[in-house]
């Protein structure tokens, strides 16, 4: 009778030692097929992939509605324009909404949604001992949450998502004092719940955080300030992760191979980061490329090492988006290419080689036909490559953009 009941036992426990077994073979085997847990992404915000592309519109000098006109011709959804602070309120109390009522008026007119990035605060609103020389926090986070209400409030349905500031893991980006993820998210949660008040439909991404390997006052990395972001609950306040993936190499060069320079220096940084979203068990949280390009820098030695000629900055696009098609389905959503210029960029401005337009001419650069005229995936409706010589090519056919 015992031996019977020690062989039931027995069987007990190698039954569950069993199952056990099997549920982490089939963990890992999940994990191998899926790295970045796509499958659990729940009710994404944006189509995968959705196409925007950073403009530079408020100050019109005939030049909106052209470039408006280049985003459909680029068969791209999304336009992302910053409604800064300092334009929208230059004195205390005095609201000016002129440039962006006449924004939205001409996206809407082209079918276009909006991405208002948020942030350059105005010099009178500035915290004490902080430099205003790119952006910088607030010193009363109440005035900057009414900044974010009145935007929300006016464009109540018609501004699609809201990136809440930049690169804040830059000290250039925080006043000129050390990054300070706290009281990034700090700001984060003011605005984002000025934002949900106002126009709880529009989605909420978080900044876009600079790559680089800098780890002191004057920047964080950015796997580092994500995960002190997540330690101080920024993902209650938004919808989407935002991050920048500058082409620094291959868009396919694994950050763990040995030609990556640094990990940081790869398209594929992204991944990275996903591994953290996944470790604060975010899985199910959709991220968005706020920033990507390939320049061709011919001046400035800090960007002159990593640029491509301009045949190649067309090549690596493409082959940046068809990898992002392949392997980033449906955990990232929006991407967002960098730019169409500003006008008055120069050749000593270093974003004038990021540019898929001649900043000065207007004339398109390869990059540009070749990003029009290339293949585009939003979730299950594809537009399909297109000859440079077609009517939609050609600006003799409305070009098509995919549905949101």
């Amino acid at each position: 009778m015992r031996a019977h009941f020690r062989r039931r036992i027995f069987m007990a426990v190698f039954l569950a030692l069993s199952l056990a077994a099997g549920f982490f073979t089939l963990r890992e085997l999940n994990s191998q097929q899926d790295p970045f847990a796509g499958a659990a992404i729940a009710d994404p915000p944006f189509p995968s992939l959705t196409y925007g592309i950073q403009a530079f519109l408020w100050w019109d000098n005939g030049d909106a509605g052209k470039h408006l006109d280049w985003v459909r011709l680029l068969s791209f959804s999304h336009v992302k324009q910053t409604f800064a602070w300092r334009d929208l309120e230059p004195l205390p109390g005095a609201w000016d909404w002129t440039q962006s009522d006449r924004i939205y008026r001409e996206a809407a007119r082209r079918g276009l949604s909006i991405i208002a990035r948020l942030g350059q605060v105005p010099s009178w609103a500035i915290a004490p001992g902080h430099s205003a020389a790119h952006d910088s926090p607030p010193e009363d986070l109440s005035l900057w949450a009414e900044y974010c209400s009145r935007l929300a409030e006016r464009y109540h349905g018609k501004i699609a998502a809201y990136q809440i500031w930049n690169e804040p893991n830059l000290s250039r980006e925080w006043g000129g004092a050390p990054p300070d993820p706290a009281g990034y998210v700090k700001l984060l949660a003011a605005c984002s719940d000025a934002i949900r008040a106002a126009d709880p439909a529009a989605i909420l991404i978080s900044a876009g955080l600079a790559t680089t390997g800098t780890n002191d006052d004057s920047a964080r990395p950015d796997d580092i300030y994500l995960d002190h972001m997540y330690r101080n609950g920024f993902q209650k306040h938004i919808d989407v992760v935002g991050v920048h993936a500058p082409g620094y190499s291959e868009p396919e060069l694994s950050p763990d191979s040995e030609e990556a320079l640094q990990r940081f220096f790869t398209f594929r940084r992204v991944e990275d980061l996903r591994k953290i979203m996944i470790s604060h068990d975010d899985a199910e949280r959709q991220m968005a490329i706020m920033e990507f390009g390939y320049t061709t820098e011919q001046i400035n030695p800090e960007y002159k090492w990593f640029s491509v000629t301009e045949p190649q900055q067309a090549e690596l696009l493409e082959r940046a988006y068809e990898y992002a098609i392949a392997n980033w389905r449906p955990w990232v959503g929006l991407m967002t290419l960098i730019y169409l210029p500003d006008a008055t960029w120069r050749q000593s401005n270093e974003e004038y080689w990021w540019s898929i337009v001649e900043p000065d001419t207007g004339i398109p650069r390869p990059a540009f036909i070749t990003v029009a005229n290339m293949r585009k995936v939003c979730d299950d409706f594809e537009i399909p490559a297109r000859e440079p010589d077609s009517a939609v090519a050609e600006g003799r056919a409305p070009a098509p953009i995919c549905p949101n």
